[in-house]
């Protein structure tokens, strides 16, 4: 057991590497589905490759003109094959526990600029949107989950950062 977890209960640590391990799931598939399957229309036709320039140009939030210019067609190959690779990476890096605290960090990245982008201030239900939100909304509430992730160090309870850790404290002890 890692001396960061010591006080916690079975219970709490597995919470915790079920909450890592199901929004790392989330951010995997998020990747995925954008990677490898077409978008959609409405009425069920596939429009082509999905694009994040439709996400950017319907941004409103206070950096919206950054946002509306990332959607300029000179940077829509960048943009998107940066989304994809960052949410493939960051889902990995949190249902392996490998990196974790990197994971954690570039997941708080991307939940800040998605919320900053359309940060919920109508308080009523809205075109397209699944919910009635008002300030808070499941990508706040994601963001604040991994913050929970990152503050308990939780591939020090479980993943392949603590394997890493275990072998390296065993190769420093045969080497004494």
């Amino acid at each position: 057991m890692a001396n960061s977890d010591a006080s916690l209960s079975s219970l709490q640590r597995f919470s915790l590497v079920l909450l890592r391990t199901l929004i790392g799931w989330h951010f995997l598939y998020e990747g995925y589905y954008k990677l490898v399957l077409p978008a959609w229309t409405r009425q069920g036709q596939p429009l082509g490759h999905w694009t994040a320039a439709g996400y950017l140009k319907g941004a409103t939030g206070p950096f919206a003109g950054l946002f509306h210019s990332l959607a300029d067609p000179r940077w829509g190959s960048l943009v998107n094959g940066g989304v994809e690779i960052l949410l493939l990476l960051i889902g990995l890096s949190l249902i392996l526990g490998f990196l974790t605290q990197l994971g954690c960090w570039g997941a708080l990245l991307f939940l800040t600029l998605v919320y900053l982008a359309a940060i919920p201030v109508h308080g009523i239900p809205q075109q397209g949107s699944e919910g009635t939100y008002l300030f808070v909304n499941k990508t706040l509430i994601e963001w604040v989950g991994v913050l929970v992730l990152t503050s308990f160090r939780t591939g020090e309870i479980a993943g392949l950062d603590l394997l890493w850790r275990r072998r390296e404290s065993g190769v420093r002890a045969e080497a004494l």
